[in-house]
């Protein structure tokens, strides 16, 4: 049986072209240290300074702002870690940003939350609220705000562009997480100002283990891991260059011409069927913005089941989705992202769609729903 993979919001099949240039990186059999001076060393180097500037053309910054990361993650801390050593203070983070940046930021610092509305958006307003809570609880500005791209459950879409310019205004660094919306939106890092951005490759078609960590021009800050003076003195330890050069390829596929608009485009059409399928079985509600949102992301709750047993029920029928529902993670703890937005986790299912994704794979679904649903309300009654 064909399966359908619907979580490209947790991580998104290697594009082929990230596949072959990794091959080909692979074929030229040279084995070699990127900082060296040795010719084996100035051809992997001059791999690595491809991809480098691939990923920086994506991301609409210079390559020179690229810092090579082992992901998002790693991203996220650097950011968190090299602002919060340089300048100790109080973070503002809302409960829908990723728990990489909301770990990363409470093991540091005291983390003040900004408020979110019902489809998980952040409004300049509450950024507002909170930087006066946060003086008067602590007596001094926020060392960093963050305010991600778009949500990684829920598909919402922030303010960013407001949200950045209101920190520019009050000269408080702010960091993006824009893993989730690399590769799915057109990502300007220069015109967007925000003094950090964290992205991430296999959330867009590259390999697992690559990310980057885009810094505004100028910026200056304590790295997160030292040993060494690889990424120009900003991450110590050699470059995993493979992983590099097919982020890049993956990066280089979407930067040219017009086809980050068009999957865009073709993802969305796919995800507002989906959405519209599955409403039709009684009891489904859709969660986050159904309007501005991630083009391959839609999120729902069920009402009468938990999400577990329709993830289940879905991957026996040949599909795979995403559930917020604590038992289908590693966490033993609900979804903070759909608590803040004060919707039941427990019930909700993330579907995704991407590159790969076909016709066949969104009916797939949409036939398969309703009945799994069905089945298990018949069984709870």
């Amino acid at each position: 049986m064909a399966r359908a993979y619907l979580d490209h919001a947790s991580t998104s099949p290697l594009r082929p072209e990230a596949r072959a240039a990794m091959e080909a990186f692979a074929g030229l059999g040279v084995t070699a240290d990127p900082g060296r001076v040795h010719t084996e060393g100035r051809l992997v180097r001059d791999s690595l300074e491809e991809a480098r500037a691939q990923v920086a053309a994506l991301l609409g910054a210079r390559p020179r702002q690229v810092v090579l990361t082992s992901g998002g993650t790693e991203a996220v801390n650097a950011a968190v870690f090299g602002v919060l050593t340089s300048d100790p203070g109080p973070v503002l983070c809302a409960g829908v940003e990723h728990s990489a940046v909301r770990d990363a930021s409470g093991r540091q610092a005291a983390v003040v939350p900004v408020a979110v509305d019902g489809v998980g958006r952040i409004e300049p307003a509450a950024l507002a609220e909170a930087e006066t809570r946060c003086r008067h609880l602590y007596g001094r500005a926020p060392a960093l705000v963050h305010c991600q791209w778009a949500n990684h459950e829920v598909g919402t879409v922030q303010p960013v562009a407001e949200a950045v310019a209101w920190c520019r205004e009050r000269a408080l660094p702010v960091h993006v997480d824009a893993v989730a919306a690399a590769g799915h939106l057109p990502v300007d890092v220069e015109a967007l100002g925000a003094d950090l951005v964290s992205v991430s490759a296999h959330k867009l078609g590259g390999p697992p283990g690559a990310g980057a960590l885009v810094l505004r021009r100028g910026l200056r800050l304590p790295p997160l891991l030292v040993g060494g003076e690889q990424e120009r003195a900003r991450r110590a330890g050699m470059e995993n260059v493979p992983a590099a050069v097919g982020f890049g390829a993956a990066a280089g596929a979407l930067a040219g011409g017009r086809r980050l608009e068009t999957e865009s485009a073709r993802d969305r059409a796919r995800t507002e069927r989906l959405l519209a399928d599955l409403r039709a079985t009684p009891g489904v509600v859709p969660y986050g913005d159904t309007v501005d949102r991630l083009p391959h992301i839609v999120c729902v709750g069920v009402e009468g089941v938990e999400a577990e047993p329709v993830l289940l029920g879905l991957d026996q029928a040949g599909v795979a989705v995403h559930s917020g529902s604590s038992c289908s993670s590693e966490s033993l703890e609900p979804s903070p992202v759909l608590a803040a937005m004060g919707v039941d986790a427990e019930r909700s299912l993330r579907i995704s769609v991407g590159w790969s994704t076909t016709d066949d794979d969104v009916e797939a679904c949409a036939a398969a729903f309703g009945p799994v649903v069905a089945g298990l309300r018949a069984l709870r009654s």
